[in-house]
């Protein structure tokens, strides 16, 4: 019997063959043969198609400190996925192989269909206990892990997501209610810089309160940029913002290094530092990345 195949949901069709994608804030509208933003969400013809939902070119155990989560399950190891593709252009990324890859084609004959419950077998079988969505973005998954979900929570493993936290606010509360564990990426607090990254700055405000009010563990990172982080009056207004919502939300504060399309030295740590002491004023939870 022929494998059922998950589709994209969150779509709807405009004029002609014209579609338009409603995962992430940006909608993108698609004429036919053309793909979104992220790279992997394309018209097909008049129909939203995802050739990578269900298809991962990255697996790992990897400590769950890494996510970074320091306040969920601490000394746990934690099974993590990765995909192709990403909402945003941080010209900083890390996994910019995986997240804007040259080459998808080359990604796509390394990556691997794994139906969800094989995942949940996999993950049962190594011992484990919990599962992360991460490395790129993984609400580009979002109707794959909407799937696999129950079938986790079957078997006693929670689930985590390690988010740029810019989907549309309908993808974001379908999320929440599987969602156990989220580690958000908090870039800036400037409405152009995020901009500039290709993000939204108020969806991914948006999407934290409503996971922290929602009950998901939320844990924040701030990756401090050399010549992006406002390390004035706009960190002190992040910091202001996230007390607001819990002074108990961990914040981790991480050091840059060059990557991709991002050339400036490392950041310097006496200002990493000096970021985490005003932080401890108002949040109960401050840490350190990247430091060596």
């Amino acid at each position: 019997m022929e494998e059922r195949r998950i589709t994209p949901r969150w779509w709807t069709r405009e004029e002609g063959d014209v579609v338009r994608c409603t995962l992430c804030f940006r909608g993108c509208t698609l004429r036919s043969g053309a793909a979104g933003f992220c790279g992997v969400r394309l018209n097909a013809r008049g129909t939203l198609v995802s050739p990578w939902l269900g298809r991962f070119c990255a697996r790992a155990v990897d400590p769950i400190e890494k996510k970074p989560l320091a306040h969920w399950r601490p000394g746990t190891l934690i099974y993590s996925l990765g995909s192709v593709g990403c909402t945003m252009a941080c010209p900083f990324c890390q996994n910019h192989e995986i997240a804007h890859p040259e080459r998808p084609e080359a990604l796509s004959r390394a990556a691997a269909a794994l139906r969800p419950e094989e995942l949940a077998l996999e993950v049962r079988n190594l011992g484990l206990s919990s599962v992360a969505f991460t490395y790129n973005e993984p609400t580009l998954q979002a109707e794959y892990i909407l799937e696999a979900a129950p079938l986790l929570r079957e078997n006693g493993i929670a689930l985590v997501l390690v988010t740029n936290g810019v989907m549309s606010e309908p993808a974001a509360m379908e999320l929440l209610s599987c969602t156990d564990a989220a580690n958000v990426d908090l870039k800036a607090f400037d409405t152009e810089r995020y901009r500039r990254l290709g993000g939204s700055l108020d969806a991914v405000k948006a999407n934290i309160a409503s996971w922290v009010r929602g009950g998901v563990h939320v844990e924040l990172t701030h990756l401090v940029v050399p010549g992006l982080v406002d390390p004035g009056e706009g960190f002190d207004a992040m910091t202001d913002w996230i007390a607001a919502l819990s002074p108990s939300v961990p914040l981790h504060l991480s050091r840059c290094f060059p990557a991709w399309q991002h050339f400036a030295p490392p950041t310097d740590t006496e200002l990493l530092y000096s970021l985490a002491d005003r932080a401890r004023g108002k949040l109960r939870h401050v840490h350190l990345g990247n430091v060596r």
